[in-house]
């Protein structure tokens, strides 16, 4: 198929209409078949159960051209997963796995012409959401609801290289300790965007949260778990009941086990000890890892031996070895490709 005029290394992060979109929805107690449809507009009634009480989960996750011509998608099935958790806890019904799983097949293989070339650094972006759709007055979960699946290209996350970033201790909460961290709800991200526009302002790329309870260990930020690098070559990430399970902090543990054969540890990171880690950086589906200069805290700051110029040595090597395999240059753990084409 021939792939629409775009260029490739100028489109930025931000959302392009794209041909089509995947619609399904549930009433009376059951999910319907589902389509693909043009209309990307949405009607619903002003009193739809989303908008007065923030009933709504989503997933995002990428589709990319390989260097043999593939078109594929990574680990979908972890997607689909995380979005009946999600569901689940905000008393939403289950979208079904392999119906997920189908559904982001369909839409990226209607979306083909949108889907950027090997090498350009672009990628198709999918983004799955549910939302109770129905009008809702009094505080319930909503009895009607929509699932949909939209595309849009997006550009290299990093243009001209991946330089570290300085980020900021938020005075804010991310999450309560037995709340809705773990899960990916949209009110999650609401609540996290007077933060970051804080440290935004303040000159800083993104917060890092403390856990709520005595704000001496280390969470997440808004959208990235953490991974940090010791002295000696360990891989260390955060271990916490009300963060966010990445698909990419998951898959990039793997990659420095069984990969690079680095020691790999998920526990409490306290933050007293951050001081003592040669590199530190963000994971998640936009950028793989961003890599952490500098942290800025009320008393001072933390300088990583890594620098500020660029990835730490071990950061780059496992961003290196997780997009291959992405883009099809390291042969895949079994499982983790779903090729669409």
């Amino acid at each position: 198929m021939e792939k629409k005029d775009i260029n490739w290394s100028e489109i930025g992060f931000g959302y392009v209409k794209t041909d089509k979109r995947y619609v399904a929805n549930f009433k009376d107690g059951a999910w319907d078949e589902g389509a693909l449809i043009d209309d990307d507009m949405i009607l619903m009634n002003e009193c739809a159960c989303v908008l007065q009480y923030a009933q709504t989960c989503f997933e995002g996750l990428k589709a990319y051209t390989t260097e043999d011509g593939h078109i594929v998608c990574f680990r979908p099935d972890l997607n689909a997963d995380r979005m009946v958790d999600s569901c689940a806890r905000l008393e939403m019904p289950k979208f079904p796995k392999d119906k997920f799983v189908e559904a982001v097949k369909q839409v990226v293989l209607a979306n083909e012409a949108y889907v950027p070339p090997y090498g350009s650094g672009a990628t198709l972006y999918i983004r799955p959401y549910m939302f109770g759709i129905n009008p809702v007055i009094g505080v319930k979960p909503a009895d009607e609801y929509q699932f949909r699946i939209f595309t849009t290209p997006v550009g290299p996350y990093f243009k001209g290289g991946a330089k570290p970033i300085t980020i900021t201790v938020s005075d804010f909460d991310r999450a309560a300790p037995r709340g809705t961290g773990h899960i990916k709800a949209g009110l999650n991200y609401a609540m996290s965007l007077h933060p970051i526009m804080e440290a935004h302002r303040n000159g800083f790329a993104e917060n890092m949260y403390l856990d709520p309870a005595t704000r001496s260990k280390v969470e997440e930020t808004g959208g990235a778990n953490f991974l940090f690098i010791t002295k000696d070559n360990e891989v260390v990430t955060p271990k916490s009941d009300s963060i966010l399970p990445s698909i990419t902090r998951r898959s990039l543990m793997v990659v420095a086990e069984k990969y690079l054969g680095l020691k790999v540890t998920q526990r409490e990171v306290y933050f007293d000890e951050l001081k003592d880690f040669a590199e530190c950086g963000l994971c998640g589906t936009a950028a793989v890892i961003s890599p952490v200069g500098k942290i800025c805290y009320k008393d001072g700051e933390i300088n990583f031996p890594s620098g500020m110029d660029e990835m730490g040595p071990i950061t780059k090597k496992l961003y290196e070895t997780l997009t291959g395999i992405q883009m099809g240059r390291i042969e895949a753990p079994e499982g983790w490709i779903e090729v669409i084409k």
